[in-house]
């Protein structure tokens, strides 16, 4: 394509802009449409509906709450696509309801239907229970829920009590006992107790179906022994959720760790923004919940079927159900660690590219468990973002503390939903010895890196690992990730530059080979992105393949729209938000889209630029977004040896082949499946699967071959 001219304010022109949660949304479809695949193990397709719940529930505590909050302050305010705040609600309200109706028309006319055909009954009313059920439901509710449960009415003296933040609740009206029927019923609730199982199962029928009833249900049931003295005239569940955002004021907080502390208190407190109510809800107790919670009518859910659908994990894990479930996949142990004994010398030797979670994270933690017990290791320096709930990490940096190491570790307090856990760690590691570091002021720390310092007879050498996702053992089992293990001299060294920046106030003069946000790493972004289009304009070959979580930063955009109106071949990756367009004529021609949603969470950021010939491939801990590349600590490093610069661009291009669970955005923002028609039906990450096995399987014969052979030579000589 010819190369054309087009002024920057043209670029920015809304019109090449989709609202980020509008594209936000489209991902959550997409992850509901493998809810709703019949080709999926029926086991499966409960997790993605889980999931899609579990998303929108941060997505109403953080994104709408934060539109609501703009809407009032900065109602003029547009975003890159041109939309006020009020306006983002009101397509949010319009895409969301029918979003919700979608969600309960897959569980109750596939899933449901889908579950009993297999032998698994979900009892829709405490109403259809047998009597031997009803009785086996009665006993358990006596013995086992009842002593946890906190009735409360509301009248003059008891005011209307806080309703936590998505605790599942009933309320009830009731009229007490021998009063006169003109009196007005009194509203009374009950929390269904988030530490009790909610899915609880009965005895199995004499047709060997197997049968679970919810734990609201159970206590519906049994609502008159809660409120002995009252009538009870109705009862249903409700849930709402809160604005979980707080404002943090950094600079004027003495003790930032007991300044978040006190914040995640307040979470339970924040302006309700969304009501979930039964489809079939009192009309009278529905107005005494709007008036109470202060809730608008657009704000409330109506609901057929159970409310959360979060519960469907518990489901998942029900035991004899295995034929109904993906073979179950357990990452391989990288060839390299296969028989390694030190780590150190391995890492002397070559670069290691690990792919997670085909190739097992334990490398990774054993990287951290050596340097702990090696007595040769002077410093350990780490950033944590999110950590497992007993972190083998941790505890190894724990150790080495008490081994008398220099340990440093930057604990991220600002991570959200994980503020509360990486407190405790915080205080579990400083217990220990160890220096921790609450992150910077104003910014969150998400850069995921480990130096090791090591005293070696050719003097001190430094060990890095650089990866794109979280030092945290239980996802690196589902999020796809790469990491780097190194000890180049350049890359120790800006990594030496890294923490001195985060304990104190040293900025480099100068990196090496790391990039790091907030201070450079968008325009270093901007500049390769700008420097493929000249080699376009120049004629040369030109092409750009990122793949991320997100794309919204309208400074990249706009640099990728410069890029494809200088003729660069531009191929994204782009699992989640999407904010950039495509095929606009003489804007986007040159740029594709697609999104993979599969059973593993995409979750690695990896760029390839061409570079006339002399290809560069980078990893980051960053997407391609204002807040990671303006308001966070992020390092974008280069691959560079050549056979972990194949394996890395092996893993681009088997994603931009994926014909089973890419979906390709289009013209009029919607994503569709690929065209199957002509090409092979290829999974990238079915296909990562048995690249690991057989990388695995052709090490082992490499060594059953070796044990064989080298005994042979031996007695030969």
């Amino acid at each position: 394509m010819e190369a054309k001219d087009i002024k920057s304010e043209d670029l920015r022109n809304p019109k090449y802009y989709v609202n980020r949660e509008l594209s936000w949304l489209k991902f959550n479809l997409r992850i509901l449409e493998e809810a709703r695949d019949r080709s999926l193990p029926l086991f499966e397709r409960l997790k993605f509906l889980s999931i899609t719940a579990s998303n929108m529930d941060e997505f109403f505590m953080v994104r709408v709450a934060s539109l609501m909050d703009q809407a009032d302050d900065h109602p003029q305010k547009r975003d890159i696509a041109g939309m006020t705040a009020a306006e983002q609600l009101d397509a949010l309200d319009e895409e969301i309801h029918s979003f919700v109706q979608l969600q309960y028309s897959t569980w109750n006319r596939s899933l449901v239907p889908g579950l009993a055909q297999n032998g698994l009954r979900m009892v829709k009313r405490h109403e259809e229970l047998t009597k031997k059920e009803g009785e086996f439901v009665d006993r358990y509710f006596m013995n086992s829920v009842y002593p946890v449960l906190t009735p409360m009415a509301v009248d003059s003296s008891r005011p209307f009590p806080l309703i936590r933040n998505k605790s599942l609740n009933l309320g009830a009206l009731v009229r007490k006992k021998n009063t006169k029927g003109g009196e007005e019923p009194e509203f009374a609730t009950v929390q269904v107790p988030g530490l009790l199982p909610r899915v609880v199962e009965l005895p199995q029928s004499e047709n060997g179906t197997r049968n679970l009833i919810l734990l609201e249900e159970i206590i519906e049931r049994n609502m008159d022994k809660l409120f002995l003295n009252y009538n009870i005239e109705c009862v249903y569940p409700f849930r709402i959720t809160r604005d979980a955002e707080f404002d943090l004021d950094e600079d004027d907080s003495e003790d930032l760790l007991k300044e978040i502390e006190h914040q995640i208190k307040k979470r339970q407190r924040g302006e309700a923004i969304r009501l979930e109510v039964d489809a079939d809800v009192d009309k009278n107790l529905l107005k005494f919940l709007k008036k109470e919670l202060s809730i608008k009518e657009s704000s409330i859910y109506y609901i057929d079927g159970p409310l959360d659908l979060t519960f469907l994990m518990k489901v998942y894990g029900q035991e004899g159900f295995d034929h109904l479930k993906a073979e179950k996949f357990v990452p391989q142990v990288h060839p390299d660690f296969s028989d390694c004994e030190d780590i150190f010398a391995l890492i002397r030797e070559k670069d290691v590219l690990l792919h997670h979670p085909y190739e097992s994270f334990d490398p990774v933690v054993q990287f951290v468990q050596q340097a702990s017990k090696d007595p040769q290791v002077l410093a350990i320096k780490q950033t944590l973002y999110r950590v497992s709930g007993n972190s083998p990490i941790i505890a190894a940096l724990a150790q080495a503390a008490e081994n008398g190491k220099q340990v440093t570790v930057l604990v991220e307090l600002k991570a959200r939903f994980d503020e509360e856990n990486n407190i405790g760690w915080a205080k579990m590691l400083e217990k220990a010895g160890c220096h921790v570091i609450y992150g910077l002021v104003g910014l969150k720390t998400h850069s995921k890196i480990t130096l090791v310092v090591r005293g070696e007879e050719d003097g001190i050498r430094r060990y890095v690992h650089l990866g794109t996702g979280n030092y945290n053992d239980s996802t690196a089992r589902l999020y796809t990730d790469v990491g780097m293990l190194t000890c180049a001299n350049a890359i120790g060294e800006d990594a030496t530059a890294v923490f001195n920046m985060l304990s104190g106030y040293s900025e480099p003069l100068h990196w090496n080979k790391l990039s790091l946000a907030p201070l450079w790493l968008k325009d270093r972004f901007i500049y390769l992105i700008d420097r493929e289009a000249g080699y376009a304009k120049a004629g040369r070959n030109a092409r750009i393949i990122a793949k991320m979580n997100s794309l919204c930063d309208p400074d990249v955009i706009e640099a990728l729209y410069r890029a494809s109106c200088a003729g660069v071949k531009i191929d994204l990756i782009v699992r989640g938000i999407c904010c950039l367009k495509v095929g606009i004529p003489g804007v986007s021609e040159n740029i594709s889209v697609r999104s993979i949603v599969g059973y593993f969470l995409e979750h690695s950021r990896i760029f390839f630029f061409e570079n006339g010939g002399k290809e560069e491939i980078y990893a980051s801990s960053a997407d391609w977004m204002p807040r990671n590349l303006e308001r966070r600590v992020e390092i974008l490093f280069p691959i560079e040896d050549p056979a972990l610069k194949e394996k890395a661009y092996g893993i681009l291009d088997a994603q931009l082949k994926d014909t089973l669970k890419a979906r390709e955005l289009k013209p009029d923002g919607t994503y569709e499946k690929v065209d199957l028609r002509g090409k092979e039906r290829f999974g990238s990450q079915a296909f990562f699967v048995a690249q690991a096995v057989e990388n695995a399987k052709l090490h082992s014969k490499k060594e059953e071959m070796s044990r064989v052979f080298i005994p042979r030579m031996a007695m030969d000589q």
